[in-house]
């Protein structure tokens, strides 16, 4: 990989995966649809967004480029119909931040998957039109998880787009425990149950040109992959030369973060040109989003070959429209 022109000025390496934004038209939105209070002093800190804000966090932790994605949850709208206007508004919004700044953002387009049929149209928008990175799905839709076959046309066209798509966590069918955050356990196996899902449901058979990142390191995916791989001398798991084959096929995001629990199974399970810098900013603070990056530069188990890998090259590979906005020959 050559970079014909450095890293254009922004002083910044690194390209982050797993980014969030909420620019001021999906704010307004927001608001007027009720997902919002009126008074912004009453909102969450994610939804306290600004473009000033990010670009210091940018600096800060030498990041060049952002793919940025906003995963809101389907049970914040009221309907289908609202679903698929909110996903209109955030997909605009988020294209308005890349043609303003088209080599330092990218983004994966909302898909309303309430509607099979609506998430197919966004799908052609956002692609064709705003021209997205990538698409963001969600997990589960009321308890349905992405692999189940009702997905399957989306899935088909995906596949025949060759598509990137960022598989996001939200909130768990059934709800959390009282007292336990939803982001200490409920988020990591959601991300693992639709991967489950994708593997079990045979999605991945089916659709090889489709690139599949699991946010948050795979959530619990790397780690208790061998208790799948065992299930099968009870009939009743993957069978283990198709596991590690679906294992190594999806990408990982390191907005785990890395740690010296969590490297060892990741390092061990992915295939190490699949694992993408992540830091979960703006749902993590600024000074969260520095911690983990601190983290993956202090990490023992991960050299600066790969090191760099994993903060860049990987990322240009994946995503080559960002990566000739960013004027980097991949």
């Amino acid at each position: 990989m050559t970079d014909k022109h450095g890293t254009g000025g922004t002083g910044g390496w690194r390209v982050d995966t797993h980014n969030h934004a909420v620019p001021p038209k999906m704010q307004e939105w927001a608001v007027r649809a009720g997902i919002l209070p009126p008074n912004q002093s009453r909102w969450p800190t994610w939804a306290r967004w600004s473009l000033a804000a990010t670009e210091e966090v940018m600096a800060e932790n030498e990041i060049a480029a952002v793919v940025t994605s906003s995963p809101a949850p389907f049970e914040v709208f009221k309907d289908a119909t609202q679903v698929r206007e909110g996903a209109r508004v955030i997909n605009e919004s988020l294209a308005d931040l890349v043609r303003e700044q088209p080599a330092r953002f990218g983004f994966f387009a909302f898909l309303p998957l309430t509607d099979v049929d609506d998430a197919l149209a966004e799908t052609a928008y956002a692609l064709d039109t705003l021209g997205a990175d990538g698409v963001l799905l969600l997990t589960h839709v009321d308890g349905t998880y992405i692999g189940d076959k009702s997905f399957e046309p989306l899935f088909a066209e995906l596949d025949r787009r060759h598509a990137v798509a960022l598989v996001h966590p939200q909130f768990l069918p059934g709800g959390t425990p009282p007292g336990i955050p939803d982001f200490m356990g409920d988020f990591l196996l959601d991300t693992t149950r639709a991967a489950l899902s994708l593997m079990i449901g045979g999605t991945l058979e089916r659709h090889e040109n489709l690139s599949i990142i699991l946010s948050h390191g795979g959530g619990f995916l790397p780690y208790m992959a061998a208790r799948i791989d065992s299930r099968s001398h009870d009939e009743e798991g993957v069978d283990p030369e198709t596991l590690r084959s679906h294992v190594r096929r999806f990408y990982y995001d390191t907005a785990m973060p890395t740690s010296p629990y969590a490297t060892p199974s990741l390092l061990g399970s992915a295939d190490h040109s699949r694992i993408l810098y992540g830091t979960d900013y703006s749902m993590r603070t600024a000074e969260a989003t520095r911690y983990v990056t601190q983290e993956l530069t202090r990490d023992p188990l991960i050299g600066p070959a790969l090191h760099r890998r994993i903060g860049r090259d990987n990322a240009l590979r994946l995503l080559p429209s960002l990566a000739r906005r960013m004027g980097v020959a991949v």
